[in-house]
């Protein structure tokens, strides 16, 4: 799965293919939960171990089952840089993995092959772990239904029936057709395909997302119920954080959906705020009057030769008290103008987004083609047309 995460991830553990892969605090949070949960199937599968060397068994199992699921972010992210694609870092967490790719792909085909490579990869090694048991530690002739039903005997036997089984379980549950999962991906590459839109693909995978969410709870609940059993406290505790996980991230898809919608009419040329050009020494007062008459909504800071050195930050101005501003001068509440703060004018849409994101600022000077002063983007006037997504 591909999602943003913050900078702060976790304890860096190594960059296989190129690609940091980072812990997260919060992966002691399910290891504890594993190593609980599964200390009683352990121990009843290895009599005499104990409730020491049980709960030992079964941490071991959460480490390897996490390295499964490294395995699985992994492909995804090999298949990503295959396509060109920028793979920022893996960062394993309570829930699984996350593979952050900074880019998506440019066409449905290979936005399916990404999707589709994680699932691939755990089913492949549930097919693998399922050929080990069988010809390593059956005796006799294999009987399929009763190598899903019960494991082995022996330790190492008992962990790779639990691997495989789980990597089973991980490689179905992705494949379900709703974002974020893999299998959401997948169906938003089908209809992107179809309909030639992605917008209308991630709006039909984010919908079902909702759904698959419902069904995570519903399912489980109604099973129990038909059966008459009482359902287990834990396991409903588990259906429902998954669920609200997978419908958390569906609302996060919409809302990017909606996002994508209106970025056609994001254009630095209508959203740029007229701007007159000022020297440092001019006092806040005088250039705020200047501002004024001509009608313009931001100042630039120049040297003697009229060449653009700095812009005059909204922020600083309005934090300024009235009575201060005639001894204030621009230059001290201005921002020196780094080559990234320069955009071109021209720039819209996804490529707007971009640059801005490469040097986050409160303002940008934009100018033509030859160098001329065009006007002052305000970030706020950009996030002002989204807001409400």
């Amino acid at each position: 799965m591909s999602t943003p995460v913050k900078e702060s991830t976790g304890l860096r553990m190594g960059r296989p293919f190129g690609i940091p892969v980072y812990v997260s605090p919060t992966w002691l949070i399910v290891a504890a939960f594993i190593t609980y949960s599964f200390q009683p199937v352990f121990a009843a599968s290895l009599p005499g171990y104990g409730l020491l060397g049980s709960s030992v068994v079964a941490l071991v199992f959460a480490v390897l089952l996490y390295a499964s699921v490294l395995l699985h972010e992994l492909a995804h992210c090999v298949v990503a840089k295959h396509y060109g694609l920028p793979v920022r870092r893996i960062t394993l967490y309570m829930l699984g993995g996350v593979s952050e790719i900074e880019r998506e792909p440019e066409t449905a085909g290979r936005e399916f092959n990404v999707a589709l490579a994680g699932p691939l990869l755990s089913l492949g090694l549930a097919a693998i772990g399922y050929l080990v048991s069988a010809v390593a530690f059956v005796t006799g002739p294999v009987d399929p239904l009763s190598m899903f039903l019960r494991p082995p005997d022996g330790l190492v036997a008992v962990l790779i029936w639990q691997l495989w089984s789980s990597n089973l379980i991980v490689g179905i549950f992705n494949l379900l057709p709703g974002l974020p999962l893999d299998g959401g991906r997948m169906l938003r590459a089908a209809v992107w395909k179809v309909k030639r839109d992605a917008g209308i693909g991630t709006l039909a995978a984010a919908w079902v997302g909702r759904g698959v969410a419902v069904a995570v709870v519903v399912v489980p609940l109604l099973m129990n119920l038909m059966s008459g059993q009482e359902p287990g406290i834990g396991s409903m505790l588990w259906t429902v954080v998954l669920a609200s996980f997978i419908w958390l991230g569906a609302s996060q898809s919409l809302r990017v959906a909606r996002v994508r919608a209106r970025l056609p009419q994001l254009r630095a040329r209508v959203l740029a705020r007229r701007a007159i050009p000022v020297t440092a020494e001019v006092p806040l007062s005088e250039g705020l009057r200047r501002a004024r008459e001509a009608g313009a909504g931001a100042m630039v800071v120049v040297d003697h030769d009229g060449r653009p050195v700095g812009i005059v930050n909204e922020a600083a101005v309005n934090a300024t008290p009235e009575q201060r501003r005639p001894w204030v001068n621009v230059g001290a509440l201005s921002r020196s103008l780094e080559p990234s703060l320069v955009l071109g004018a021209d720039l819209e849409g996804e490529s707007l987004l971009d640059a801005m994101r490469e040097a986050p600022a409160p303002e940008y000077l934009l100018v033509e083609r030859g160098g001329e002063i065009y006007g002052v983007l305000a970030t706020a006037d950009v996030n002002r047309m989204f807001s409400g997504v």
